[in-house]
């Protein structure tokens, strides 16, 4: 049997393989709320055979987008544009969705990748950013404004509303976003992170107010539902945060009970300096694996269902999650398991799309006509 294809379950949640669809910023949305691109979007990944479908970065409060065009979930609206495309996946497909909660921190108030990507300035349209500390994400940026008290209480208080209204839309699952150098990921790394507060200095102190939200969402969300993080297991960069520091803080969340680490890496600073390949970020998930035995999704650039298989098969990691791939080719999970020898999910309508040579990729089905 294929390992890529072995069922398993996250707490309450029963999943038919160990393939994912990671979360995939749009910039579609229109002040914060879902449009018919998500719906034909979403749509369509639902259909992958995939066991879960994760919903883009989607932030907590207007300020935490990285762009004007970023999904939301801070208010009635925004939950009730969400609402008709949940419906339309929940009729025709049985993936778990889960939800990737998101704040950008200094790297708000951005132009589409589209568009250049760079920092709107409050003159042209933009707003004032947060973060740990008063430090621009590039020299010549607007610095920051560094979160306060009250600040904080904001955040981590937009993260448990954005919690509970994911629970009351019926969303499987939630993953935390503390990568790529948004702002848990921010408060993490000592590049970005120079409070003299609790907040700041040791490891420790940066550590506990990313660990402040994800109790506060864990506590929030229903207790069968599993709920994860996404991490940048390295800054690629001297002196910043590394996979050691990682490693503790999955640690620190294996105590919580997080139910899967997202191993991911950078962000946090244009000096980084990736060497990029296939698999190039699994030692990362296997070193955290190994340290802690939490369950870990491997990403970055795997493609090739042999590698995706070899990953589950030797224990690097729990779970594969593609995303670029999915893009570029939305049955991905159909094609793996014909290639590996599995069965995978397909809704009615599909199963005559099946080749003769792979006649039980839909398991047993009737798919003739008259």
């Amino acid at each position: 049997m294929s390992a890529l294809f072995t069922p398993t379950t996250l707490r309450n949640l029963q999943l038919p393989n160990r393939i994912f669809i990671s979360p995939m910023c749009q910039y579609s949305a229109e002040r914060g709320e879902a449009t018919a691109w998500h719906m034909i979007h979403l749509g369509g990944l639902a259909l992958s055979g995939a066991a879960m479908l994760f919903i883009e970065a989607t932030a907590v409060e207007p300020d935490g987008r990285i762009t004007p065009g970023d999904l939301g979930l801070w208010d009635d609206a925004t939950e009730a544009a969400l609402r008709p495309v949940l419906a339309a996946i929940r009729e025709y497909s049985d993936i778990a969705v889960t939800m990737q909660l998101a704040h950008a921190g200094r790297k708000a108030s951005s132009h589409k990748p589209w568009d250049g990507g760079q920092l709107i300035s409050v003159a042209d349209g933009g707003w004032m950013t947060h973060a740990p500390s008063a430090i621009p994400h590039k020299p010549d940026e607007t610095p920051p404004l560094a979160l306060d008290v009250a600040g904080l209480i904001r955040v981590k208080e937009a993260f448990v509303a954005s919690a509970k209204r994911a629970a009351r839309l019926g969303i499987d699952g939630i993953e935390v976003h503390a990568a790529h150098g948004y702002l848990l990921h921010q408060f993490l790394s000592p590049i970005a992170n120079q409070r003299t507060d609790e907040y700041g200095g040791s490891r420790e102190n940066r550590m506990r107010f990313p660990l402040e939200i994800f109790d506060a969402v864990r506590a929030a969300f229903p207790a069968d539902k599993p709920v994860g993080v996404r991490v940048s297991a390295t800054d690629w960069v001297e002196g910043g945060w590394n996979i050691d520091d990682t490693i503790a803080f999955a640690n620190e969340l294996k105590k919580r009970g997080v139910d899967w680490i997202d191993v991911s890496s950078g962000g946090v600073s244009p000096l980084q300096k990736i060497t990029l390949e296939p698999g190039y970020q699994l030692p990362f998930a296997k070193a955290v694996k190994e340290a802690t035995g939490v369950n870990t999704i491997a990403v970055g650039l795997i493609t090739d269902a042999r590698h995706a298989e070899e990953i589950v098969a030797s224990a690097q990691a729990d779970f594969v999650a593609i995303a670029r791939a999915a893009l570029y080719d939305p049955r991905w999970p159909w094609h793996a398991a014909a290639e590996l020898g599995a069965e995978v999910s397909a809704p009615p309508q599909y199963w005559r799309s099946q080749p003769r040579e792979q006649k039980h990729l839909f398991g047993d089905v009737v798919s003739g006509q008259r």
